[in-house]
């Protein structure tokens, strides 16, 4: 008795000195700019899935709105400008055939609006005229008896050079490198030089190092490095222009007592989509000091980070109302303190302006 009793302090006194996991990180504080984008009468969004904004601070939206189809083969993708002033000015390529199923989209350094849309496989970029510049990828010809829905098979079906499965995103290095992360099926990232030679990829199922599952977003930094959103391995992987890992970014957190998602049960998993700080998303923002901001969908957070993976801070949760989310898509961040963030489920965008922390002073 005297020696299960002994045994068990040696338990206790074990559990009291073992490390205990870091407290999350503080809340920050933020408002939520009302009705930001104003839409003609006789237009809606859908599920917004892609935002940008161009250096004359245009917002572009990228939605699943005015759908043409059956439900289950819609066409559901439609490319919106508005001024700095929140007013429409048109709609950019519209009835494009590469239209199925929008994802995302970016702005590049000279403006260009690029789009990647998962149901064609196809990347797009606009001058900002706003006619077709450049093309990657190539869909399913209609006349084909193979044109279906590509199959999600285990093990995967090897990677096809030139050729994308379910796009996801797009990013550039400082040589005007792109880099297409493809995306739901290849889990790869595809290199292309800036005339849009194919120039090499990396990536494959799996959860090492190096290894992708569901990379969901891409991003670069001012050095050039390239952000993966690792999203179905709950981490960003960041590489160098040639596909080498430099570091792996985790945000370790877990949700709030009594958070519930958008929709369905809370999750008690660990691991994926739809698990806390799973990465759905990855933008960096300008400037000399440069952050990260990504989100997840549940309990629905932004999260902001160094680039060396510190979480200095997060903000909102899962839910239908102002300053709540409905599974952000994408984030575009013009600087460290302002957000724009697409929302698939509530059907909206919203303009998110952060308080800045005061830095403590003194000796």
């Amino acid at each position: 008795m005297k020696r299960y009793s002994l045994l068990a302090l040696l338990c206790l006194g074990a559990a009291a000195i073992s490390p205990m996991r870091a407290a999350d990180p503080p809340e920050i504080a933020y408002d939520s700019v009302p009705n930001p984008l104003k839409l003609p009468p006789d237009l809606h969004f859908g599920e917004v899935s892609g935002i940008a904004v161009n250096s004359k601070k245009h917002v572009f939206v990228f939605n699943r709105g005015t759908t043409v189809g059956p439900a289950y083969g819609a066409s559901a993708a439609q490319l919106l400008e508005f001024g700095p002033d929140g007013k429409f000015i048109r709609e950019i390529g519209k009835n494009l055939y590469a239209w199925s199923f929008a994802h995302d989209v970016r702005v590049d350094k000279d403006d260009n609006v690029w789009v990647v849309d998962k149901g064609t496989d196809m990347i797009i970029r606009f001058n900002p005229e706003g006619r077709v510049t450049m093309v990657f990828g190539r869909k399913k010809e209609a006349s084909d008896e193979e044109a279906e829905p590509w199959k999600h098979p285990r093990p995967p079906l090897p990677p096809v050079n030139g050729q994308f499965r379910q796009p996801t995103d797009v990013a550039w290095d400082n040589q005007g490198n792109i880099f297409i992360s493809d995306g739901y099926i290849n889990s790869r990232v595809a290199k292309f030089d800036k005339n849009g030679d194919w120039v090499k990829s990396w990536g494959e199922p799996g959860d090492k190092p190096g290894q992708l599952n569901t990379p969901h977003g891409i991003a670069n930094d001012a050095q050039g490095n390239i952000y993966v959103a690792d999203r179905g391995n709950n981490r960003i992987q960041v590489f160098d222009p040639d596909g080498k890992v430099l570091r792996i970014l985790t945000v370790d957190v877990t949700a709030p007592a009594g958070s519930q998602p958008w929709m369905g049960n809370p999750t008690t998993a660990t691991k994926g989509t739809q698990t806390p700080g799973a990465p759905w998303t990855v933008c960096i923002t300008p400037g000399p000091t440069q952050y990260l901001y990504t989100s997840d969908s549940y309990p629905g957070r932004i999260y902001k980070m160094t680039l060396d993976g510190k979480l200095l801070g997060m903000l909102g949760k899962a839910g239908r109302g102002p300053k709540q989310f409905g599974w952000i898509h994408e984030i575009a961040c013009p600087s460290e303190n302002e957000l724009w963030v697409g929302e698939l489920l509530n059907w909206r965008v919203q303009h998110l302006m952060l308080h800045p922390v005061k830095q403590a002073t003194g000796n």
